[in-house]
């Protein structure tokens, strides 16, 4: 068919940005490609000299066609005024703040913001970072894609750090890498929270924790210090791990299981405030008082915290102080100083959603 070039081209791409072929690392052979896509060898000639012109491949004469070495093509340009920020998600929750601070800061100082998502998917991440670089960035913000689970982009980010262009990371890091981190102790900062309710005298609590990022498991390990640490027993908590890309009715079943037994919790713990504000409309549909039959928080200190009834309380993340260090700090690389990584530690802000439980 007169576009099966495209098709080819767009699934050799993705084969090549995941990573499955090394640098200099040879092609499969026109015959072979033929049998692969079952199309006509011009589909794959005018495929394989696409891929030649956006320099992801390279031709040797007589052998056949090669895998690009990124090392070769990707290099610092210090001239450039572009700084790259890769994020999970752009239009919700508290990203814009963070965008918006980082902006406010480099802006000034002549450079522009080049920003763009993953939806918390590696090898999105992976295309994401090899445009960048592509674009001669003059340094990196990166929010890592499930920081949790084992990285598929070491080698690129061996790649930024051999050229030596600065980047940093929110929220985590890759514990392979060595990258300045702007974070929260978010081990401590959920222990304090559940503590809170614990001294309120709630024993059955419900925690649900998102585990592909490391915000999620050390929050998780914070909820279950709580318990060691105020020597309440254990057993009487219940945990919901979910993936960032779960739908909240996958969450909202494995809550009813818990709604449902002899032992419905008096408090649920969230990860977040996005997830927190869903449990709360979900309760209040099943008539549940809150905080008078379950008590309920959150994370981040979102907006919309402030003004549900009734409102969350929540860890305070000072999304306005992160983005303007963000900022201050990849221009401080940029230009050859130092930048050292920076743990915050949230506040706890108590509000009308947590009171002591009714027996």
């Amino acid at each position: 068919m007169k576009n099966d070039y495209l098709m080819v081209m767009k699934s050799l791409k993705e084969i090549i940005n995941s990573g499955k072929y090394a640098a200099n690392q040879k092609l499969p052979t026109e015959d072979q490609l033929i049998d692969t896509f079952n199309v006509s060898r011009y589909a794959i000639r005018k495929a394989l000299e696409q891929l030649e012109n956006q320099n992801l491949i390279y031709r040797i004469q007589g052998s056949g066609m090669y895998i690009q070495d990124w090392n070769k093509k990707w290099s610092y340009d210090p001239e450039s005024k572009t700084i790259g920020l890769i994020c999970t998600h752009i239009a919700d929750y508290i990203f814009p703040k963070i965008i918006s601070h980082i902006d406010s800061i480099i802006v000034p100082q002549g450079y522009s913001l080049l920003v763009t998502n993953t939806h918390n998917n590696p090898l999105r991440e992976r295309s994401r970072l090899i445009n960048m670089l592509d674009s001669k960035v003059a340094g990196l913000i990166v929010e890592p894609s499930e920081s949790a689970h084992t990285n598929p982009n070491l080698d690129l980010y061996r790649v930024i750090k051999k050229n030596k262009i600065p980047i940093i990371f929110l929220n985590a890091c890759y514990p392979e890498l060595d990258f300045p981190l702007i974070n929260n102790t978010d081990r401590q900062s959920e222990k304090e929270l559940t503590e809170h309710l614990i001294n309120l005298g709630h024993q059955n609590i419900l925690g649900i924790f998102q585990t592909d990022d490391q915000q999620g498991i050390h929050r998780m390990q914070g909820f279950i210090d709580a318990y060691n640490e105020t020597k309440t027993d254990l057993t009487q908590s219940n945990i919901i791990m979910y993936s960032s890309h779960d739908d909240f009715d996958i969450i909202s079943k494995k809550i009813d299981i818990y709604l449902e037994s002899k032992q419905c919790p008096s408090a649920i713990v969230c990860y977040h405030d996005l997830i927190a504000l869903k449990v709360v409309a979900k309760l209040q549909k099943l008539n549940y008082k809150i905080p008078e039959d379950i008590s309920v928080t959150g994370f981040d200190d979102y907006d919309a915290a402030h003004y549900i009834t009734p409102t969350l309380t929540t860890m305070k993340y000072d999304t306005s102080l992160v983005g303007k260090e963000a900022g201050q700090g990849i221009l401080k690389l940029i230009h050859g100083k130092e930048f050292h990584s920076i743990t915050h530690q949230p506040q706890i802000k108590i509000r009308d959603s947590t009171a002591q439980p009714h027996n």
